[in-house]
């Protein structure tokens, strides 16, 4: 590709997978973490088996100080950071009378507040580049358990479009909507294999369906403003 991404939420889970398919794919990454080092330094001695650049980078992006930092980390080590993938995300059980203030604050900063704050200084760094918001398929039904988190995926995606819009020809935005692909952390993948009797194709996906439809984004440069769903048909 010869580009440089900036993953967020970048050392483990599905953060991991998108690092590894784009650095396979020539792409240099600039890792973001928050707490894990370890996952992020081991990463890193991985991604170099691809002869590729790769740089960590810690921030607590549910602080906003640390958010509006970040770019400009980046583009201390990388002048040619051409794509921003906004993957880190905080994911808790919750009805809406369970939502304290706490909960509400750090869910919003972290998924929506985060996203914007990296796009917005982004945008003012680069020429041409693309960003890619990874959302979720619950956004298309009002889920009452994971209250806040749904609501806050739901602005993330209504921001992907009407960015999309204000930030063209300049700049692609887009986002992932992944369904059963990694179980809660609490969870196995019998917990997947369950839910996904559920839905239209009854059967659980794969990270690499997520990364897949990244490239596959990252590469049709004439799409911008969409939300794919990767998730067996869940959202119909």
């Amino acid at each position: 590709m010869n580009k440089t991404a900036l993953i967020t939420g970048g050392a483990k889970r599905l953060g991991s997978s998108i690092a590894l398919k784009l650095a396979q794919n020539g792409c240099n990454i600039a890792l973001h973490f928050n707490k894990s080092k370890n996952d992020a330094e081991k990463l890193k001695d991985q991604l170099s088996e691809f002869k590729i650049k790769c740089e960590i980078f810690q921030a607590d992006l549910s602080n906003e100080n640390e958010a509006l930092t970040l770019i400009e980390k980046v583009f201390q080590k990388f002048n040619d950071l051409e794509i921003l993938i906004n993957n880190a995300s905080i994911f808790k059980k919750a009805a809406f009378l369970e939502t304290g203030i706490n909960l509400l604050n750090e869910t919003l900063n972290l998924n929506f507040k985060a996203p914007f704050i990296l796009s917005q200084k982004f945008a003012e760094k680069i020429k041409t580049g693309h960003i890619i918001n990874i959302i979720d398929a619950k956004i298309s039904k009002n889920s009452s358990n994971y209250f806040i988190y749904t609501l806050s995926k739901k602005a993330l995606a209504d921001f992907t479009k009407t960015a999309a819009k204000v930030l063209a020809p300049k700049i692609r935005v887009n986002g992932v909507c992944p369904g059963l692909i990694l179980p809660p952390e609490d969870k196995n993948e019998d917990y997947l294999t369950e839910l996904a009797k559920k839905i239209p194709l009854k059967r659980k996906g794969s990270s690499d369906d997520i990364t897949e439809a990244i490239l596959f984004l990252i590469n049709n440069k004439y799409i911008t403003g969409q939300l794919l769903f990767i998730d067996g048909g869940e959202h119909l």
